[in-house]
């Protein structure tokens, strides 16, 4: 029992020694932050006496420039009286010996045009009035106002030890992830405001105990300011991931985070099915985004369009006789509506939001015209045709411009339009141009041949998206407009892709993407 008690005795002193150690060393960072408080109050106020001195070095320039000025209106007065008056004495010299009227009379006559003269010199020209005012203004006032509110003195009740951190969302390997930090007070109530000084270390949850730990991981705190704060990273590839965050250098409650980062990215929401209900598609092939967020894909099995929000729920159909026999294959937003193409009718339609026809044109040129994109910089409207192995290029009223390609492509299956007016088109790979229809560069040409993308689009970043299909499987590439890198890809895993179609790009690095093989319409996150 004597040998327990003295263990139980051991153990309490070594955890107050613990104590002990924290406290002290909490104590000696409260004296070196109130060194660096006191060392940056000397600074502020030294720049604000500087900024005085300034100022006060300019108003004592401007009050002895004005004085300058006027000392020297008054010398080249006192210049001039002073040659006027030599001027005198000298013709006053020998008056008492003239005898002659004549000479006298002229001398008398010149000595009243010289006193007239002096009369006018008396005044001076300028005055010797010069003040300095601080009244003319608030600027006293206002100053004082700004000294009373400059700075203050900050402290928090955080308790790093209550901290929480969770991850928001599954982590997905190249996506960016976010974990959120509430923290609590010595109370044990969440805090309100922000201002703590949060720091987090990203590194690989393998090396943690390694003698030489892996290379850490860039990640951003962002301060919510009503006490919680979000950490942004990139997982670069699928693997254990560990955490590390502190406040005032202490660690949080959940020190360390674990967390697993996955390299299957799934649908956030799936929607649709098969038929041609509310809800349900037949053979949809296409889908644009406008710039308020909503969600036209073309349901060519049903001659429609659907329309969505965002959130993929159902707002209306829209119905036009551009959409009749079940032939249209590309739409895109115009800048007065929609516009889509008929690859059986060769017609190119544009309408309003609602379904009204705005105008409809055709060409003899055309063979299969089977996709559409607007170009917004110059109003172009591009359209791709697999029968002539090009893309001709309009105007908005449906004037040929020029085509691009000219048979240098195998079966074309979409055409995009770049934040720059590049035209992006894809067969087996995609090749860009310039919006003059110059050849740009090709990107994943080792594609070339094998395999197909099924649509394409560029978010105003420069980062392309496409759907592809090689050897029965489908995927979502994104890739880099400028180099063709693929920045990540996106395989669906437990709903898989089948011949994936059209795509679009929607606000906060989400995409849509039209399922023709599943009839439906799948939203990912895909940066």
């Amino acid at each position: 029992m004597s040998e327990i008690l003295l263990y139980k005795a051991n153990e309490c002193i070594s955890k107050l020694t613990q104590a002990q150690d924290s406290v002290s060393t909490e104590l000696q960072r409260l004296e070196a932050s109130t060194e660096r408080c006191l060392n940056a109050v000397d600074t502020e106020f030294a720049d604000i006496i500087s900024k005085i001195e300034k100022r006060r070095t300019e108003l004592q320039a401007a009050v002895n420039a004005a004085a300058r000025d006027k000392r020297h209106v008054l010398e080249e007065q006192h210049s001039l009286i002073e040659a006027e008056k030599s001027k005198v004495e000298r013709e006053c010299e020998g008056l008492q010996y003239q005898v002659e009227v004549r000479n006298i009379t002229q001398r008398i006559n010149s000595l009243s045009d010289q006193l007239d003269a002096a009369t006018a010199l008396s005044e001076p020209k300028e005055n010797a009035f010069i003040t300095f005012e601080f009244n003319h203004n608030d600027a006293v006032s206002h100053l004082e106002q700004a000294l009373s509110n400059l700075g203050r003195v900050r402290s928090s009740t955080t308790l790093p030890g209550l901290c929480r951190a969770r991850l928001k969302d599954l982590a997905i390997a190249k996506l960016q992830a976010t974990v959120i930090v509430e923290t609590v007070d010595y109370h044990g109530h969440p805090r309100n405001v922000g201002g703590d000084l949060v720091n987090a270390e990203l590194t690989l949850a393998d090396h943690i105990h390694a003698e030489h730990q892996s290379a850490i991981i860039e990640a951003e705190v962002k301060d919510l300011e009503n006490g919680i704060y979000e950490i942004y990273f990139r997982p670069p590839t699928a693997s254990r991931y560990v955490l590390k965050i502190s406040v005032f250098e202490r660690p949080i409650k959940d020190y360390p985070l674990f967390f697993d980062a996955t390299e299957h990215n799934e649908a956030i929401k799936i929607y649709g099915r098969r038929g041609n209900g509310k809800d349900e598609f037949h053979q949809p092939v296409s889908v644009a985004v406008d710039d308020e967020g909503m969600i036209y894909i073309l349901d060519t099995g049903n001659s429609r369009i659907k329309v969505l929000n965002c959130d993929l729920e159902f707002q209306r159909h829209i119905n036009n006789e551009g959409l009749e026999g079940r032939s249209c294959t590309g739409i895109d937003i115009s800048q007065q509506g929609l516009v889509v193409v008929n690859w059986r009718t060769r017609k190119i339609t544009e309408m309003t939001s609602l379904g009204d026809t705005i105008r409809f044109f055709s060409h003899n040129a055309f063979q299969e015209p089977i996709d559409i994109a607007v170009d917004k910089n110059y109003g172009h409207i591009l359209v791709a045709d697999n029968g002539r192995s090009c893309v001709f290029v309009f105007d908005s009223d449906g004037k040929l411009l020029f085509q691009v390609g000219k048979n240098g492509f195998k079966l074309i299956s979409s055409v995009t339009v770049g934040p720059a007016g590049e035209i992006l088109v894809a067969d087996s790979r995609i090749q860009v141009f310039s919006a003059k229809g110059d050849f740009s560069e090709e990107i994943y040409s080792e594609g070339k041949g094998r395999g197909a993308y099924g649509g394409i689009a560029v978010d105003a970043d420069g980062k392309i998206v496409g759907t592809r299909t090689d050897k029965g499987r489908s995927i979502i590439q994104v890739m880099k407009l400028g180099g063709g890198n693929i920045l990540t890809e996106i395989d669906s895993h437990s709903s898989k892709l089948r011949r994936p179609s059209g795509i679009a790009v929607l606000p906060d690095n989400h995409l849509v993407v039209v399922d023709l093989g599943n009839d439906c319409i799948k939203k990912y996150r895909y940066w």
